[in-house]
């Protein structure tokens, strides 16, 4: 078995704030979008082939009848991008939840909580 692609689907009170980050911050672009109310329920966004959907807790117990114990993200997600000089500007839509730092591993890092509740690590090799 060959797996091809994964899509993570990140569960958020409101999605609304989150295009902030997403596509205004990061210029992800909207692929889809399903209304609820008079808000959104779903949007899928892609930027150079990396894709990830933005779902409302509402939605996602409407759509799967599954229980939401939790406001708040389970997981965490992890870009190695080519430079991190772009992601600055993310503070303002963004809070920093870890500030630029090299790692014993080799990697600068900076970390958001994204609108949504997510936290998003952001990292680049870094120089020897």
């Amino acid at each position: 078995m060959r797996m091809k692609k994964l899509t993570p689907i990140l569960y958020v009170t409101t999605i609304e704030p989150s295009l902030e980050f997403w596509v205004d911050g990061l210029r992800f672009k909207k692929t889809m979008e399903v209304p609820a109310g008079d808000k959104l329920g779903f949007v899928g966004l892609e930027r150079d082939g990396l894709e990830i959907m933005l779902q409302t807790h509402g939605s996602m117990k409407e759509d799967l009848s599954l229980p939401t114990t939790s406001q708040q993200s389970s997981a965490m997600l992890y870009i190695e991008v080519d430079d991190l000089e772009p992601l600055r500007n993310l503070a303002k839509s963004a809070e920093i939840v870890v500030p630029e730092r090299t790692t014993f591993y080799g990697m600068r890092e900076i970390a958001f909580r994204e609108p949504g509740g997510q936290v998003v690590v952001f990292a680049i090799k870094a120089e020897k």
